[in-house]
């Protein structure tokens, strides 16, 4: 029996799954255009010694508006888009499992907590490899010097104007290959499940909360809609200061070629010190706040477009 709530939740049963995948694609490709920038800079600010590229958020974005342009703040988009496939992977995931978790409770946060960590196990397996391509990608540039590798300089001047983002891409793949193997596209990865499986399962029980306790604060005519887009970025901000210190950790091992987690997070706590665990916070916050703007109205909105038609003037949003 579910519990009663003033915001009704949208199952996975309720929807039509044809148009729930199809305006899926949509949404992810459009928050990870929204957000990328934001991203690039967190990675660039947590892999640096101390403050010797950038003194923040803002002088990161100046510094590389100025140095690199528009397409420095792009660096290894194209490759990052593949994590579309993991995308879909999650949302599939956290929706079968909160289905499954109902069998044998009502309670909304145990079916969230389980189902966004689970969610998060299986999308991180797909986008760890493109993570660690991409962060490369990234770091070129102005923080090519904190990355082990970099671009070949293989043509002249004229005819790399020519060169395709994937010719650059290509190199980094045969580095990362020829140096570490097939392992070498894991790097991290425990680091990774250990940052973002709590992160996601923080954040969907948080965000379920926040949205029930704003509902009782506003007005009854308040769409449901407004409440959720602002649920979103506190339970974004939430999980991601519960979380950061592990994201520091994360990129460092991916993108210096770490292999273990723990030496890392002992030499950064010695360097670096405890502040050092809130390197990107800011930036992680920045970018989290219009991702789940984004997301969660563009989530709701999905799952209000791709409910089955006999359910549509069911909700109230």
């Amino acid at each position: 029996m579910q519990q009663k709530r003033n915001i009704q939740i949208i199952e996975w049963e309720d929807l039509d799954k044809r148009k729930f995948y199809s305006f899926g694609v949509f949404m992810t490709m459009t928050i990870r255009a929204t957000v990328y920038p934001a991203t690039l800079i967190r990675t660039r600010l947590q892999v640096q010694r101390g403050k010797s590229l950038y003194n923040g958020t803002l002088d990161a974005f100046v510094k590389i508006l100025r140095a690199e342009g528009i397409r420095g703040l792009y660096r290894g988009f194209m490759v990052n888009t593949f994590t579309l496939i993991s995308g879909q992977a999650y949302i599939t995931t956290y929706e079968l499992v909160r289905k499954y978790v109902s069998n044998y409770s009502a309670s909304n946060t145990l079916k969230s907590l389980v189902a966004g960590g689970s969610a998060s196990l299986v999308a991180q397996s797909i986008t760890v490899p493109i993570d660690v391509v991409s962060q490369q990608l990234m770091m070129q540039g102005q923080g090519e010097h904190l990355t082990r590798f970099r671009f070949k300089p293989k043509m002249a001047v004229d005819a790399r104007k020519h060169r395709v983002t994937f010719g650059q891409t290509r190199d980094i793949i045969v580095q990362i290959f020829a140096a570490d193997g097939l392992r070498g596209f894991y790097r991290g990865y425990v680091a990774s499940l250990l940052t973002y499986i709590p992160n996601s399962a923080v954040w969907w029980p948080f965000y379920h909360f926040y949205a029930e306790q704003l509902s009782k604060l506003a007005p009854s005519e308040c769409p449901h809609l407004i409440l959720q887009a602002m649920a979103g970025p506190l339970a974004a901000a939430t999980a991601s200061t519960v979380t950061n210190p592990m994201d520091v950790v994360r990129a460092r091992v991916q993108v210096e070629g770490r292999t273990s987690v723990i030496e890392t997070f002992k030499q950064l706590l010695v360097e670096e010190g405890f502040w050092g665990m809130t390197k990107g916070l800011s930036a992680r916050i920045i970018s989290s706040t219009p991702t789940a703007i984004v997301m969660v109205v563009g989530y709701e909105t999905l799952k209000k477009l791709s409910l089955r038609p006999e359910l549509v003037d069911s909700r109230h949003w």
